[in-house]
């Protein structure tokens, strides 16, 4: 491997897509168009409420089969065996996995109690509450996968402490995801409907990461890392089409909702700005007090402030419909995640100098 690339074989230097740089806008225009399919159209979105095994849906689960597997395919279990070099490694896999298990999703699930139960109680019916409230924990309790690795290289993080903590964060998310959603539905009172929820798990955390392993061994038999991010690259225009086409959907199913009540976007969006800046500042703080450097600092915190958004989608609507507000809440954050990641990319680096001088003299 060549000093210019990352362990996952992408040139150490790549900036985000034009797809990705642009998501705001694309996803603007998917909910205008599924605001206005919803409007005019109805019925033509029925149809998919045929395609449902044990509150699974078909359709959708191929969408987001197609957004999750090309990000498991890019993890490397390997790394673990290595082991870590420190330099920080230690402490950032400390500050990674207390931030996205321990800190994340319980103030996720305070925030959205406080607005939807407390500030914005005469706004919104009791119903509808509590489904946003259900939705941003399933949000808070989703650390990122894959988009992390975006958000490194655009603050030049270690790659490889990157991919290993990526791989640990998902083998957490496989026995924790589903207790952990239960325990905080429990709390904000939402029914949780067990066998939907581990099936749930299942198709979209267990079984990507499995076959997403198992791809990767292929193809790093057949050709190397190389293999490996071809394979990936090729799923780069398919992944769009999918995200914006399960936006199309999903707001075309809410479009009665949305277009009833316009506010409730920005009032989903206000808990989710929140804990997107506040985790960051907790996880930016812990590692200024352990004076980690930028290449350890940046996966790190960053990791917890993003969202696994295709998995928290896939199990909201598994859950509770596809129109239900818990699904809403989970699309307006696909919305809000880009811009507020982008602005957050941007302040690890004007704080680079200052970071690596105090972690030059611990």
């Amino acid at each position: 491997m060549s000093a210019s690339e990352t362990p996952l074989g992408v040139p150490a230097r790549t900036e985000i897509g034009l797809f990705k740089a642009w998501l705001p806008v694309w996803i603007g225009a998917a909910i205008a168009a599924g605001l206005a399919l919803g409007a005019t159209a109805p019925d033509a979105l029925r149809w998919l409420r045929l395609f449902e095994v044990g509150s699974v849906n078909l359709a959708i689960a191929a969408l987001v089969w197609l957004l999750i597997f090309p990000t498991m395919v890019k993890v490397d279990f390997s790394r673990l065996r290595r082991g870590g070099r420190d330099g920080g490694w230690s402490k950032g896999l400390a500050l990674t996995l207390t931030t996205n298990w321990l800190i994340k999703p319980f103030t996720m699930a305070a925030l959205a109690a406080l607005f939807f139960e407390g500030l914005f109680a005469g706004w919104v019916p009791a119903a509808d509450a509590r489904g946003y409230v259900a939705g941003l924990i399933l949000l808070g309790a989703a650390p990122c996968t894959g988009m992390v690795f975006v958000w490194s290289r655009m603050t030049r993080g270690d790659p490889t402490f990157t991919v290993v903590q990526v791989a640990i964060n998902d083998l957490v998310l496989l026995g924790a995801f589903a207790p952990l959603v239960a325990l905080l539905l429990g709390v904000v009172d939402v029914p949780i409907p067990w066998t939907t929820l581990l099936l749930a798990t299942a198709a979209f955390v267990v079984l990507p990461l499995a076959a997403g392993a198992l791809a990767r061994r292929r193809l790093l038999e057949r050709g190397g890392e190389p293999a490996v991010h071809a394979f990936a690259a090729r799923f780069d225009a398919l992944e769009s089409v999918g995200l914006l086409l399960l936006v199309v959907l999903l707001f075309g199913l809410q479009a009665e909702r949305v277009l009833a009540q316009p506010w409730l976007v920005l009032l989903i969006a206000a808990p989710l700005l929140l804990q997107a800046y506040g985790i960051f500042a907790v996880a930016w703080g812990w590692a200024w007090a352990w004076r980690l450097p930028t290449a350890i600092a940046a996966p790190a915190a960053l990791i917890g402030t993003s969202n696994f958004f295709e998995l928290a989608i896939a199990v909201a609507i598994g859950l509770f419909g596809f129109d239900s507000p818990a699904a809403l809440a989970t699309v307006v954050g696909v919305l809000v995640e880009v811009p507020v990641m982008l602005s957050l990319v941007a302040l690890a680096n004007r704080s680079r100098g200052r970071t690596d001088a105090r972690a030059a003299v611990a």
